[in-house]
């Protein structure tokens, strides 16, 4: 198969036997496949946290001014206080 721009490749949801043990009966009672039960649950639940989402991007956001030190501090945690305490990381061109 080959994978062009527009195509989506699909990765397999694996989830615990417990969590299968909730989904298999409320998605039949519900006379709906597994498949679209966890599809509306996930529209559902990022609905309902869609302002904590939008808050935690608008952080990523402020963290990420283009600059190496930024993009490290994403990645590692640490502060760019920190970084520069360490030694700092240097310019994209160096």
């Amino acid at each position: 198969m080959t994978v062009t721009a527009g195509t989506k490749r699909r990765a397999p949801l694996k989830i615990d036997p417990a969590a299968d043990e909730l989904i298999s009966p409320a998605a039949h009672f519900l006379g709906m496949t597994k498949k679209d039960f966890v599809t509306d649950a996930a529209k559902a639940y990022l609905e309902q946290r869609r302002e904590e989402i939008r808050r935690g991007m608008i952080e990523a956001m402020k963290v990420l001014d283009g600059s190496l030190t930024s993009s490290v501090a994403m990645l590692t945690g640490l502060s760019p206080e920190r970084i520069e305490q360490l030694g700092g990381v240097g310019d994209w061109e160096d």
